[in-house]
């Protein structure tokens, strides 16, 4: 299914609707396809996301295993070594 701009801002429910019943919506702005509206439903690659907050480059770094650890150490700041 295709809309336009305008349809996403004035028939917002109507396009979720269509979403929800499985289908693909293309969204249009000027005649070109700009964004793809897909139905929502969780799969094993979104629960690993969810589940590991570092991605990219950061993904394999050993110290940052524990995320919240890692962040917290970081917030902790310097320690005065005297």
């Amino acid at each position: 299914m295709k809309a336009t701009a305008k349809d996403l801002r004035f028939h917002t429910r109507e396009l979720l609707e269509s979403i929800s019943r499985g289908e693909e919506v293309i969204i249009t702005y000027r005649g070109k396809p700009h964004a793809k509206l897909i139905p929502f439903n969780s799969s094993s690659k979104l629960k690993e996301e969810t589940t590991n907050p570092l991605r990219g480059i950061w993904r394999d770094h050993k110290e940052s295993k524990d995320v919240y650890k890692y962040i917290n150490n970081l917030r902790k700041g310097r320690q005065d070594v005297d």
